[in-house]
């Protein structure tokens, strides 16, 4: 048995991660960390854990995780730099669910998520854990950067286009809808039921902390360093991504060229679906680890249509960290991700 530890599991991607542990087969949940719920039970905190387990939060405390064989990171981006390099060096693998250890240049991280990075020397090991296009690189890793929820839409959605050159790099624009659960659990005046509800609103248009993510990721797949804008958008809905991609084609290319190419890049990819019959819809990924990936040619301005949706808590979150650590211990890739 894999044994874990979750540290932040009080929030809405902990719980997510708590859900799909306690039904994973491989694995047995020891510890769950948490900063305003010391010493009270999970299942209080959520009923939905009620005869699930008896796991109490307990304070964080540097010395909780020797031998253990896995440490999830489910803390807001800023925290798990002070405490990674201390749970490093007590078990076999980190999964961190935050954006810490997701850029390779301390200074755009710096830049984008106004703060300085105090973990730097551990940023060339962490691995970008996207599983379909960095399996091999996983699985030996002992840090894992998961990637964020906007980012996992986007790359699943451009990189088989991009690699096999049938889109161009050039005057990429993302426009990408976020359910309100995204902003996490803390209490803010944007996020109460009054702001969101009957309301869509754009946001940190042009200064992102997932514009660097995505555009650093497509350059270390494809080698080329993409033109983007990203464009998020709060809804009000309580979990799901959707993201429409505008792209121009290389060249004057069919739309069954296109579907090839991304059923060929993902035919051995469990959890990302190219829907043919419809453009994808964010009811028929949430609750699961899926992506699906659909599109449609507008002939007449010479654009091509993406459309990616997922459930940011499970493939934007929780379910991508399991997946990473199937993938890093061995398992099927599939374990405790499907119902």
């Amino acid at each position: 048995m894999i044994r874990a530890a979750v540290v932040g599991a009080s929030g809405y991607s902990g719980a997510e991660l708590l859900k799909i542990l306690l039904r994973h087969p491989e694995v047995r949940v020891e510890k769950v960390t948490a900063n305003t719920t010391v010493g009270k039970r999970v299942d209080e905190l959520y009923p939905v854990f009620k005869g699930r387990t008896d796991l109490v939060f307990e304070p964080w405390n540097s010395n909780h995780f020797d031998g253990l064989d896995v440490a999830f990171i489910a803390l807001p981006s800023g925290e798990a730099m002070g405490i990674v390099p201390t749970v490093l060096a007590q078990v076999k693998k980190v999964i961190d669910l935050g954006g810490d250890f997701r850029l390779k240049n301390s200074a755009e991280y710096e830049l984008y998520y106004r703060r300085k990075h105090t973990a730097r020397e551990l940023l060339p090991q962490a691995v970008y854990g996207l599983p379909e296009w960095n399996r091999d690189a996983i699985q030996s890793a002992k840090l894992i950067a998961n990637p964020g929820c906007y980012p996992t839409s986007v790359l699943l959605a451009l990189l088989p286009g991009l690699k096999a050159g049938l889109i161009s790099p050039d005057g990429i624009v993302v426009s990408s809808l976020s359910g309100v659960s995204g902003a996490g659990r803390t209490v803010s005046i944007e996020m109460i039921f009054t702001e969101v509800n009957e309301n869509i609103r754009a946001y940190k248009v042009g200064i992102h902390q997932h514009t660097p993510e995505i555009i650093e990721a497509l350059k270390a797949s494809t080698g080329i360093e993409p033109d983007l804008v990203f464009i998020p958008h709060l809804v009000p809905m309580n979990r799901g991504i959707y993201s429409t991609i505008t792209v121009s084609l290389s060249s004057d290319i069919d739309i069954e060229r296109i579907y090839e190419a991304y059923e060929s890049a993902y035919a051995s990819a469990p959890f990302v679906r190219i829907t043919r019959a419809r453009i994808p819809e964010v009811k028929d990924v949430v609750g699961t680890n899926y992506c699906d990936v659909g599109f449609a040619l507008d002939r007449r301005a010479k654009k091509l249509v993406i459309v990616s949706a997922i459930d940011n808590l499970v493939k934007g979150a929780a379910g991508q960290a399991v997946q990473n650590m199937n993938i890093m211990f061995r398992l099927p890739e599939e374990e405790g991700l499907i119902a």
